[in-house]
């Protein structure tokens, strides 16, 4: 959008318009990714850090299970609407699509790693729902699916989360072909994602990981976060 007007008054090298408009991108998406809710919410409105609690994640299961429906619907709409503005940005800096799968994974990283809370932040999967569904609503409906169905039959949120990460790419290489590389942000994301959910995996293995629940449990020590 604003690339293409300033490319087409011939104001600048479209090289040096492209590098300035990525990198615009990047810092504006990193920072947007760095306000990660979880944090913001249980500080605000608990006086608390999430991060202490349970699995040490500051995502939207965490705050579920230890604050209840309400934090963990704020955290979510927060988080995914973070991602949305960063996408959205890329949408209007860049060149048709391609900033805008640039600003999905860097909001994504920020909020794994947001520099405003000690790089320590959630897993990236609301973020990654927002990020599915403002560049292709075909994938992010098959997605969802596939997300529905896996935790409505064994209850892991967790298990949900990295197969529907792993499927990214691929469904995402199928059925859009028209961001070149969009499957190779699809497949970072998707590693980034599966990494984050490394100790996941490992419960899930050993069969000790925590199934879902909408009760709320305040300040419990032992549950494991999405």
């Amino acid at each position: 959008m604003i690339f293409d007007i300033i490319h087409n008054a011939n104001l600048m090298p479209v090289e040096l318009l492209m590098a300035i408009c990525i990198i615009i991108t990047v810092i504006v998406s990193y920072l947007l990714g760095s306000l990660n809710f979880g944090v913001i919410w249980s500080k605000v409105l608990f006086k608390d850090d999430v991060r202490s609690h349970g699995s040490g994640n500051a995502g939207s299961t965490n705050m579920l299970r230890n604050y209840g429906k309400k934090a963990a619907i704020m955290t979510l709409v927060g988080d995914m609407l973070k991602t949305a503005i960063s996408c959205l940005l890329g949408y209007f800096l860049g060149p048709e699509y391609y900033c805008m799968y640039i600003a999905g994974l860097v909001s994504i990283i920020g909020h794994m790693f947001p520099i405003f809370f000690n790089f320590k932040g959630g897993k990236g999967i609301a973020c990654l729902a927002m990020m599915v569904l403002v560049t292709d609503w075909r994938v992010f409906l098959f997605l969802l699916f596939t997300f529905v169905v896996i935790v409505a039959g064994t209850k892991y949120v967790s298990l949900g989360s990295v197969i529907c990460a792993m499927l990214y790419p691929i469904i995402l290489n199928r059925m859009n072909k028209t961001v070149p590389f969009g499957w190779l942000i699809a497949l970072i994301v998707g590693l980034l994602i599966v990494y984050m959910h490394r100790e996941n995996i490992k419960r899930l293995l050993a069969g000790k990981e925590n199934k879902i629940s909408f009760k709320k449990k305040v300040k419990t020590e032992n549950n494991n976060e999405n």
